[in-house]
């Protein structure tokens, strides 16, 4: 197996795409510490992955606290006696648009996916340097982050975030072979199953169908288990030199993202004044502003939501 002898942990492991995780990691030889607020969700993850043969434990704590950080990598390294793998998947939502969103509804969100990812990989990298063998740390993104999304503030700010972490956590990280990734998981999860556009697929995943091939194709959207082959590989020895990297996966699609670069360059000699810029943006610039938001193709009639 591919992770025979590795150790991982995965946070907000409990269920959904976590658990997926955890459980392709088990899968592939790693032991495995698993991670949720809900004591029950925990407990069940953990026998999950010992029916399939595989070791696991468990830390019930919330992510974002520097102690929990601490208690995940302590459990790793007295339950396996090493740490190799980390996954930020934890996280929870606030959804409403900026002038209904609360400073709770902010914070609460910021501190679970951006300070949690900041304490968690913090406390993996120090144990990982330490030991001296590399790593690897993927952190999970968010189409969200990559383009924004109407009523998450909060979590685009997370996202994006923690996408330029991982950038520079990749330089900071080379010369102690610990390798940095993102992945932009698109999945049938608690928050897509509640857009309508999507709900031919998510029925389809519930009733244990296949998701069909307009989602799986041209969206890139299926199962937790579809995202779950790209935690184990970036978690494996075969991707050593896979570094910095923001990766989309879903359904039969695997993506990767560019880094953010200037769409256009121009020059003006003295500057670009207010007049200049004026004159010069309908015909220079205005080709080249860049769209926000996803933009999905027209659904076909046959997954149509009923009208009310």
């Amino acid at each position: 197996m591919s992770l025979d002898g590795k150790v991982a942990i995965v946070t907000g492991s409990g269920r959904g795409l976590g658990l997926a995780y955890a459980r392709q990691l088990a899968r592939q030889g790693a032991a495995v510490v698993v991670n949720d607020v809900d004591e029950r969700a925990a407990a069940d993850a953990v026998a999950a992955i010992q029916a399939l043969g595989g070791r696991a434990v468990a830390v019930v704590a919330p992510v974002g606290p520097t102690e929990t950080a601490q208690a995940l990598v302590a459990t790793a390294v007295e339950s396996f006696g090493r740490l190799d793998i980390l996954v930020t998947n934890a996280g929870v939502l606030r959804d409403t648009v900026l002038w209904k969103m609360s400073d709770d509804d902010f914070d609460t969100v910021v501190n679970v996916h951006l300070r949690g990812t900041f304490t968690t990989v913090r406390e993996a990298v120090r144990h990982m340097r330490q030991a001296g063998e590399g790593g690897r740390i993927i952190c999970i993104g968010s189409p969200t982050g990559q383009r924004g999304n109407f009523g998450q503030t909060n979590y685009a700010a997370a996202k994006a975030g923690i996408v330029g972490m991982v950038r520079t956590w990749a330089l900071e990280l080379k010369r102690a072979g610990i390798t940095v990734n993102a992945v932009v998981p698109v999945a049938v999860t608690a928050m897509t199953a509640t857009v309508p556009y999507f709900a031919a697929a998510v029925q389809a995943e519930e009733q244990g169908e296949s998701v069909p091939a307009f989602f799986r194709h041209d969206l890139g959207f299926g199962t937790a288990d579809d995202v779950a082959g790209l935690i184990a590989f970036l978690g494996s020895d075969s991707a050593e030199a896979v570094t910095g990297q923001v990766i989309g996966v879903g359904g039969d699609r695997i993506q990767i993202w560019t880094h953010p670069d200037a769409a256009l360059t121009a020059y003006q000699e003295g500057g670009w004044s207010y007049d200049a810029l004026v004159a010069a943006w309908p015909k220079e610039f205005a080709g080249a502003l860049q769209s926000v938001g996803e933009h999905f193709p027209e659904l076909p009639d046959e997954f149509r939501p009923a009208a009310p």
